[in-house]
């Protein structure tokens, strides 16, 4: 009861299509290794943007700071944003013609 050649030709034909449908689906199934690339990606996206964030905020921390013990850093503020000046100090404007 050995297998002839026909017979061995179609369980082998058989075996691999099994082989190929399950590679088929490890590859594009609902979980499969393709989506997994593509949250990683994303993953990858979200880290970076936590990062950016992160730093974004340790230097408004560092800017509150400034804010509440460096008397220098709210004066040159106050001057460079609101055009505050200092009592008896006088501004001269020129215009560019």
């Amino acid at each position: 009861m050995g297998l002839d050649k026909k017979n061995f030709l179609k369980l082998s034909i058989l075996t691999l299509v099994i082989v190929g449908l399950f590679m088929a689906w490890l590859a594009f199934g609902e979980r499969g290794f393709i989506h997994l690339y593509r949250m990683e990606k994303e993953r990858q996206v979200y880290l970076e943007k936590i990062r950016e964030l992160k730093k974004a905020n340790d230097e408004l921390l560092e800017q509150v700071n400034r804010l509440k013990n460096d008397g220098d850093y709210v004066e040159r503020l106050a001057r460079k944003e609101l055009g505050l000046v200092k009592q008896n100090e006088v501004i001269y404007r020129f215009s560019h013609e």
